[in-house]
């Protein structure tokens, strides 16, 4: 998986692209790390429209960043989720926790 980091206007955009599992978790927490303590960024958004796949460690990693950036008052959006991915967030009642759109 890729994980490119896209900043503009107060809001930054992790557009993730391939499988979305445990073997990636350095590089996922390497893209949303720097934007906790960046005051500029006030809102985070995961594209998960290039993502065919996710586990249950993707699952946690969502869960991760979305108590990181709670800490630092930052909002967390999913978009892009469709298909399998949309499935197994459905399945884990992820729409309780983040915004998906």
């Amino acid at each position: 998986m890729q994980a490119n980091v896209i900043k503009e206007a107060g809001k930054a955009t992790i557009k993730l692209n391939g499988r979305f599992d445990f073997n990636t978790h350095r590089d996922f927490r390497s893209a949303y790390e720097p934007l906790i303590a960046d005051a500029v960024v006030k809102a985070v958004t995961v594209d998960f429209s290039s993502v065919d796949y996710l586990d249950s460690s993707a699952l946690g990693m969502l869960l991760m960043l979305r108590d990181k950036m709670g800490g630092a008052n930052k909002e967390v959006v999913l978009t892009g989720v469709r298909g399998n991915v949309k499935q197994v967030l459905d399945i884990a009642n992820f729409g309780k926790l983040f915004q998906i759109c």
